[in-house]
């Protein structure tokens, strides 16, 4: 089911969830649920149809921390820091192949739930401006800042620029 794919060893860890295609949108969720290779859930599918709608033949799901958790409530209190690094290392190697990559920031307000993926989010927006990557969010965002999550998305909906340097003066 798709062609982008790369878990740990015991698939716990997801870093990297997609198909391929020539125009690739990169999703920069919070945390992976249950989707792998062979079958999607509710927000890898609601992703894939908008990446589609929006004239991309391709898509990337990854997260600002690979752990799977179908709640962010339980993931870890500590971050892994090797961990990390290896999904920013996954993302980064199939992004720096796009010409101008364009990420859809779509982690939710649950960001906040744990000090390391603030600081994951840093780390990425680094290493994403170095390869011109631009961000990009679908619909306006939450009463609180943040750009919306997938999974409670209208296909009406539009993608515009997101501002990430106004999102970490409200919460950086």
């Amino acid at each position: 089911m798709y062609d982008l794919y790369k878990c740990d060893k015991n698939d716990r860890s997801r870093f990297i969830l997609g198909k391929n295609g020539n125009k690739k949108l990169f999703i920069i969720g919070l945390n992976p649920s249950t989707a792998n290779k062979d079958s999607s859930d509710t927000t890898v599918a609601k992703v894939e149809k908008v990446a589609m709608n929006n004239n991309f033949d391709g898509f990337v799901m990854a997260n600002l921390y690979p752990w799977r958790s179908t709640s962010p409530k339980n993931l870890p209190e500590q971050e892994d820091i090797e961990l990390m690094q290896q999904n920013i290392k996954y993302i980064l190697e199939l992004a720096k192949k796009e010409e101008e990559p364009i990420f859809w920031a779509a982690w939710g307000g649950d960001i906040l739930s744990r000090n390391y993926l603030l600081e994951a989010l840093k780390i990425l927006n680094t290493e994403i401006q170095k390869i011109n990557g631009k961000w990009v969010q679908y619909g306006t965002l939450t009463k609180y800042g943040h750009p919306r999550h997938p999974s409670r998305l209208s296909y009406s909906w539009n993608f515009s620029d997101f501002n990430i340097e106004e999102y970490f003066k409200l919460y950086a």
